[in-house]
């Protein structure tokens, strides 16, 4: 059996990014894990009001369940690059497909490598399930206000969200449009990019550490729902949600933005 990186996060080499950093994160992976950012988020039991001008979707996890797909799409592509699937679908989540190829068979090329798994992923849509409260969120936003930054490929996003019935952005920032996946936080600079906004001014939903890591990085409030990760991967979110059910927009008058009212857990 192949015996490549055992684990690592999705960053890869970093550099400069529209000046926003050097050669490391404001905050890193490394940071949050060794407890050097407090693993308890600023959340309280009583309701809270966030106010953002855009929001910032991840997908799997956040808006789509394909959990499924993911790990049977993986695990098959695993055994049949002689790894082992656990490992595979472990190092998947949250990450760019070509990053987790280079990372346990970096001696493949990871192109064509990543046309196979995308391939997997894309006929396999069993299970596919749209998460609670997405729907009567997404509809109670102007479409101009938000937009989904995911690690999964622009062919894969658009099909998994039209398979689940949501709308899809006209622009979208997806794996093949940075040059860095999470947790660096450049997807969530260029999600902020193509609302106009600046990333401050944005929140982002994630499930992922890795993800809730880049958001938090790029400068973004992060809402963290306890679907696919701990409490203790999701350190860097500030708030923690189960899922994104009784969230409540309220839309600002003029261009204030949006008021986002929900309780968050009590951690």
């Amino acid at each position: 059996m192949w015996s490549g990186i055992p684990e690592a996060d999705c960053s890869g080499a970093l550099d400069t990014y529209n000046g926003k950093m050097t050669d490391s994160f404001p905050i890193s992976p490394d940071s949050v894990s060794s407890g050097l950012i407090s693993s308890v988020p600023a959340a309280v039991s009583s309701p809270v009001a966030v106010l953002c001008k855009g929001i910032l979707f991840d997908m799997d996890g956040i808006l789509i369940s394909s959990l499924g797909s993911v790990e049977r799409s993986w695990s098959t592509w695993a055994v049949s690059r002689g790894i082992d699937p656990v490992l595979a679908v472990r190092t998947a989540h949250g990450c760019r497909a070509i990053e987790t190829i280079r990372k346990l068979r970096p001696d493949l090329d990871d192109e064509a490598e990543l046309k196979v798994i995308e391939d997997l992923e894309v006929e396999d849509n069993e299970g596919l399930a749209v998460l609670p409260g997405v729907v009567e969120l997404l509809a109670a936003l102007p479409v101009h206000r938000w937009t989904v930054v995911t690690s999964a490929t622009e062919r894969l996003a658009r099909i998994r969200m039209a398979a689940g019935g949501i709308p899809v952005p006209e622009r979208l920032i997806t794996a093949d449009f940075v040059t860095h996946g999470k947790p660096h936080p450049e997807p969530y600079l260029r999600g902020a990019e193509i609302l106009g906004l600046p990333a401050s001014d944005c929140v982002v939903f994630e499930d992922s550490g890795s993800g809730a890591t880049a958001g938090r990085a790029a400068g973004c409030t992060v809402i963290g729902t306890t679907f696919s990760h701990s409490i203790e991967e999701l350190a860097a979110a500030k708030y923690l949600v189960t899922d994104l059910t009784g969230i409540r927009v309220e839309v600002l008058a003029g261009d204030e933005g949006l008021a986002l009212h929900f309780t968050p857990l009590a951690v």
